[in-house]
């Protein structure tokens, strides 16, 4: 595929599909619910300046199902031995949805291999009053809608046809989220408690109009993890790297130069 290397790597006992290109300092993109499925332009664009990993988290996409996995937990501890494997030091780490939870139980035990850590529409807590949208109830159609503000966006998505292992991905791809984030849903409930522990530059990226994952959970954010910073990037939805890629690229890149270079 233009612009990256693609490979299987092998991490405790299993395999798992990697993306991969660029230079520079390393910076992992750990993927959201739906996956990755692709190379993104916002990939790309990153690799100008870095070196860029987008693993398929154990259990989605091209990445089978361990036997050890079981919960979040066993994730975290991944990909803890995931960076030590591939000799990552210094790493940036870019957790979207899904992936931000990840990052986050990831840094909560260990930020030795972190240089920074960016959160994007992150799941993983629950603020009392400000319910996430209950993506396992909704039908394919109405998640699109939910995911984008741009209607363009939104019909040239849902006029997709999707081949049968792009339709069999999404199944995988569900399957592996309700594992992890079934009950309760999508957030750990002990996990507020230790979000002190990150001790890097944390950046809370936000579409100000998310429907999945609420804008109060960026404030909310702010106020457990010390130092942290908040952008919201306007006109924009649930998946901001892919809505609006040049004021995410602009945020993200500009506060790892600011504050983690």
């Amino acid at each position: 595929m233009a612009g990256c290397t693609e490979s299987t790597v092998k991490v405790d006992g299993t395999d798992v599909f990697v993306r991969r290109g660029g230079k520079g300092q390393p910076l992992l993109f750990l993927h959201g619910a739906g996956g990755v499925g692709a190379w993104l332009p916002v990939f790309q664009k990153l690799s100008d300046g870095y070196d860029v990993i987008v693993p398929d988290h154990p259990s989605f996409g091209k990445s089978p199902l361990p036997p050890w996995l079981d919960d979040i937990h066993d994730v975290a501890y991944f990909y803890l031995d995931f960076m030590k494997a591939l000799g990552l030091k210094g790493v940036h780490v870019v957790g979207q949805s899904l992936g931000g939870w990840i990052a986050l139980e990831v840094a909560v035990r260990s930020t030795a291999a972190l240089k920074s850590l960016t959160l994007v529409g992150a799941a993983g807590i629950h603020v009392k009053g400000k319910p996430k949208a209950d993506i396992f109830m909704m039908a394919p159609e109405e998640l699109t809608r939910n995911l984008f503000v741009d209607q363009k966006l939104i019909e040239t998505a849902l006029a997709q046809t999707l081949t049968e292992e792009q339709e069999d991905t999404l199944i995988v791809n569900r399957v592996a989220t309700a594992r992890l984030g079934w009950q309760p849903r999508l957030f750990n409930p002990k996990l507020h408690k230790w979000l002190h522990r990150i001790d890097v530059p944390t950046h809370i990226v936000w579409g100000d109009s998310d429907k999945i994952i609420p804008p109060a959970y960026a404030d909310a954010f702010k106020g457990l993890i010390k130092g942290s910073e908040v952008t919201l990037i306007k006109d924009s939805g649930h998946l901001p790297h892919i809505e609006r890629t040049e004021p995410f690229l602009k945020a993200v890149t500009g506060f790892i130069q600011a504050k983690a270079a």
